[in-house]
């Protein structure tokens, strides 16, 4: 196929924290060494921000490093955590709240801020463009372009105006090649192109597999004389078991609005279990009810989220490119915190690249990066919280919980040994006849919901005549082998209705609804027969997030 292209010096795969801290960091240093360095970030979604999603409660320091004026330049970082409670709920209406003292001290927020990501991505873009990064929102990055020896040559965008079967229509587009002599994959957790790249390079050959988690999010207006902003609260315990690794938060952002959500981790051994049904359940602990009790729920997303930490991390470079942020799996799972180890790895790698396009002959791979990485912040912060993921896994939630206090408190994260864990997330699902069905409240509609009307929400649109970007490598695992053994786990992991088994002409049948989509990735994580393949969709499908 005839495709345009385009030349760049670097292209950068993601407008999540890690790929824009990557383009202002690297623009920067354009101007600081007199190049004219041509840079560009491509971001599937219609907008910067548009598909991000987090807690989030976030460390400046490399947000001061890229803008040492950024409270002067405005950027949306302006609610410091003023308070930080932490409960053991033990049911619905019991709570014990545990005493600072025994809280890990990775896990407490002083000198933090409450922010909407999204909108500190929204407000990094703008400060990308001012430096001369040209940014695409809407071209998605769906192939990898290599040359005869494998170097990465750039990617090509994703064709617009194909119908479901594949077929061309009157508004088709092809996508676009651009290309570089580095490309930047920042995809985010499980990035479609990162998972290619891990598995092509076996960049995980000497890591243990990654781990992952499942975090759902919402924003709520609650009546104003319950606001206490800057109120950082969260829980562990109900209405999980011992044994299922989960816990909640919920954030005083502004006068009258909290921002909650629910992180469970997909290493869970239970098919019927349903993250979206247990985040439903625990917003009615005391503890969360008596806030949200008269307010209004405005807006709803979930995303997975990086947990493996250091023993879990790939090699970070292959010939022509490297990964960056949560397409490498940065996030530190004790602070359950990624974006600012993400923005540092992010202003880690336009380093290494300045350095390499100031050479006469630029290498192929990035060697210094994996060095600076090594040498950063990060390494040092993931080292002290390489035992804590592998502890909860061993150990249970309640005595992981003990040992990683006496861990981070006590040893510093210092202990002369490195635990792991080698089971993948997805082989850790039981059969369904060892459990039995889990019968979920229904939802009333004031506190709880169900997953239409929050998939409605998060304002997801696909076009509907496209290629399902939920691809099945065969389309007879669900009800062949999934459904006899897992019950079709799919119809409950899944956050936003996407998979149901239903009844078609007298027989069973497997139904995609891939409009619903909210790219969390859940689906490409979590099945047990790993048969689901997650690409991306047409060019500014999915959610549009506001103020998540």
């Amino acid at each position: 196929m005839s495709r345009e292209s385009m030349e760049f010096d670097v292209v950068i795969v993601g407008g999540g924290p890690s790929g824009l801290a990557t383009a202002c960091k690297l623009a920067q240093l354009s101007q600081q060494h007199g190049k004219d360095w041509q840079i560009a970030l491509v971001e599937k979604g219609s907008e910067i921000g548009a598909h991000i999603l987090s807690g989030a409660v976030i460390e400046t320091e490399p947000l001061t490093e890229l803008f040492p004026d950024w409270k002067e330049q405005g950027a949306p970082v302006k609610t410091a955590v003023t308070s930080d409670d932490f409960y053991y709920l033990r049911g619905q209406q019991k709570a014990t709240k545990i005493p600072g003292f025994f809280i890990p001290k990775p896990m407490r927020n002083h000198g933090n801020y409450i922010i909407s990501l999204g909108n500190l991505c929204r407000w990094l873009g703008e400060q990308a463009e001012q430096l001369g990064v040209n940014i695409f929102p809407g071209f998605p990055a769906s192939e990898i372009l290599f040359d005869e020896n494998d170097n990465i040559r750039g990617v090509i965008t994703g064709d617009m105006g194909v119908d479901a079967q594949g077929q061309h229509k009157g508004s088709y587009e092809p996508g676009y090649e651009l290309l570089a002599t580095q490309t930047i994959f920042a995809e985010g957790c499980r990035g479609s192109l990162g998972k290619q790249l891990i598995d092509k390079f076996n960049l995980d050959a000497d890591a243990d597999p990654q781990h992952y988690g499942i975090g759902l999010k919402e924003i709520w207006t609650i009546d104003e004389d319950k606001s206490d902003i800057g109120k950082v609260i969260h829980t562990l315990g109900w209405p999980v078991d011992g044994h299922t690794e989960g816990g909640g938060f919920l954030y005083h952002i502004d006068k009258g609005q909290v921002t909650l959500g629910y992180v469970m981790a997909l290493n869970y051994q239970n098919p019927y279990l349903s993250p979206f049904e247990i985040f439903q359940q625990w917003k009615l602990s005391k503890p969360i009810r008596q806030i949200l009790e008269g307010g209004k729920r405005v807006s709803y997303g979930a995303r997975a989220l990086n947990k493996g930490g250091l023993q879990s991390l790939p090699k970070l470079t292959m010939p022509g490119g490297c990964l960056v942020g949560c397409d490498a799996g940065f996030l530190n799972p004790v602070k359950i915190k990624g974006t600012h180890t993400a923005m540092k790895s992010g202003i880690l790698a336009a380093e290494a690249i300045a350095e390499s396009l100031l050479e006469e002959s630029p290498p192929k791979e990035l060697l210094n990066y994996a060095d600076k990485i090594k040498n950063s912040s990060i390494h040092k912060e993931l080292h002290k919280a390489r035992n804590f993921e592998p502890a909860l896994n061993k150990l249970g939630t309640f005595w992981g919980a003990g040992f990683t206090w006496i861990d981070q408190n006590i040893f510093q994260g210092k202990m002369p040994f490195t635990w792991r864990n080698t089971t993948p997330d997805h082989a850790a699902l039981k059969p369904a006849a060892e459990f039995k069905p889990i019968e979920y409240p229904r939802p009333d509609n004031s506190i709880t919901f169900d997953r239409l009307s929050s998939v409605f929400l998060s304002s997801t649109n696909h076009e509907e005549d496209q290629p399902c970007h939920l691809q099945l490598k065969d389309a007879d695992v669900p009800l062949t082998v999934n459904l006899p053994k897992w019950a079709e786990p799919a119809q409950r992991y899944c956050p936003a209705a996407v998979y149901e088994v239903i009844e078609e002409n007298g027989e069973q049948a497997f139904r995609i609804n891939a409009q619903n989509c909210v790219h969390c990735k859940t689906c490409d994580i979590k099945d047990p027969s790993q048969n689901i393949n997650w690409v991306t969709p047409e060019g500014g499908g999915g959610p549009n997030y506001s103020n998540m």
